[in-house]
């Protein structure tokens, strides 16, 4: 499969998920804070949840799990050995090599991924307060933020926190060694064009056309991320804008663009209003980008007014309705996180009332998720849908449908 990705809502052909395991059980109130949690997930209503969610993906496209992908990396012993070496550099590790020199390479991507305990076989190791020496990535179901296909490379982001780094060193073994990807990695690390301060996650970054990029910055992501992309977007002649969007840095539901922007459909977004089109200390430039130089910055009213200027005209719809209280409860619960899976075809949080009441007003069929896995709904039929799946506990984890997916290759929209 070559990579292709030149939109937010062609027709998905590819997308990579990981499902959440014991990596989710092995969070306790200890190190949910550390972890980027504001509280711990039941691992059984959890998995549930995604059940719905994977399922929906599984009838509309081509799915890979990390874990399998992972897995048949590291069967090759040099892969696995630098893979390794990688691993205990980033999570400076001392004794780790020698516990794992005999694992095969199903037990290896269990346990890069769902942590190994300390031995108890030092006074020092028995009195720490630290439960793991390797760390459980409890974030990656999130597989969004770790890497970022935009066109035909595969972006490898210098994530923000350290909890989550090995995802992204992960991701990068996967798309430079799977046989079944075409595609050349971009890594900030290995850049003639590295800065100390260069940080970016997926959930900032949006392809909204083919001459067209959407990028917040904020707590995630940084201003030079933005330079270091526009520079890597030298050879790549089809780009001309890049939008970027100032995000508050708090309240933690904020974390990313995609948490207050999503692409529906080739002329509907969904919002959060209050800081997308009312919130003036935010601001929203546009760079003009030409050679992989940008050659202007101008400011702009907001992302919906710079859009229309660049004939991308798009109606917004907004999350939870009309009502303040209604937006900022279900813009908490990803109410604004939509996974467009073809134009007009998309899937997020049942629970969010108001909404997908929005989104069933203007002229979303609201379908169940059990329904279109039973066969019981055909989404094909359907012009405008949007398919809801449970998400009470998923949701708790700060992401929502757009999160969790990490599309690799789409059709070119129409």
């Amino acid at each position: 499969m070559k990579i292709s990705i030149n939109s937010e809502i062609g027709e998905l052909e590819g997308v990579i998920l990981h499902t959440p395991g014991n990596e989710i059980e092995n969070m306790t109130p200890q190190n949910a804070e550390r972890a980027l949690y504001s509280d711990i997930l039941n691992l059984q209503v959890a998995s549930k949840e995604y059940e719905q969610f994977s399922g929906v993906l599984k009838k509309v496209t081509k799915t890979f799990e990390v874990k399998e992908l992972l897995e048949k990396v590291l069967e090759n012993p040099t892969i696995k050995h630098l893979l390794t070496d990688r691993i205990v550099g980033n999570d400076k590790l001392s004794d780790f090599r020698s516990v794992i020199a005999d694992k095969s390479a199903k037990e290896l991507c269990k346990l890069f991924i769902e942590g190994f305990p300390k031995r108890k076989d030092t006074l020092t190791n028995y009195l720490s307060d630290e439960y793991f020496l390797l760390n459980p990535l409890h974030n990656f179901f999130f597989t969004r933020d770790a890497s970022s296909a935009f066109f035909d490379r595969v972006l490898i982001n210098r994530m923000a926190n350290q909890v989550r780094k090995r995802e992204a060193v992960i991701m990068e073994a996967i798309f430079d060694n799977h046989p079944y990807f075409i595609t050349k990695t971009l890594n900030p690390d290995n850049s003639r064009f590295f800065e100390e301060n260069i940080t970016m996650e997926g959930g900032d970054i949006l392809v909204l056309r083919k001459d067209i990029l959407l990028i917040g910055i904020g707590s995630r992501t940084s201003s030079q991320a933005v330079d270091y992309i526009a520079k890597k977007l030298e050879s790549r002649e089809s780009v001309k804008h890049i939008i970027v969007q100032q995000l508050p840095h708090s309240p933690e539901s904020f974390i990313h663009l995609d948490m207050i922007f999503t692409l529906l459909n080739n002329d509907e977004c969904m919002i959060f209003e209050p800081v997308i089109m009312k919130a003036a200390k935010y601001a929203t430039l546009h760079l003009t980008i030409e050679s992989g130089r940008i050659k202007s910055i101008c400011e702009e009213e907001n992302i919906i007014e710079a859009l229309k200027k660049l004939k991308m005209p798009l109606k917004p719809i907004l999350c939870g309705g009309k009502i303040p209280q209604n937006q900022e409860r279900e813009q908490w619960h990803s109410g604004a996180n939509f996974f467009a899976f073809a134009p007009g075809k998309i899937i997020g949080y049942a629970r969010n009332n108001h909404t997908i009441e929005a989104l069933n007003k203007n002229g979303y069929s609201v379908l169940k998720a059990k329904d279109v896995i039973s066969g019981k709904e055909d989404v094909s039929k359907y012009k405008k849908a949007v398919v809801t799946i449970h998400g009470a506990e998923l949701s708790r984890g700060g992401g929502g449908a757009r999160c969790m997916t990490m599309p690799v290759r789409r059709k070119e929209v129409l």
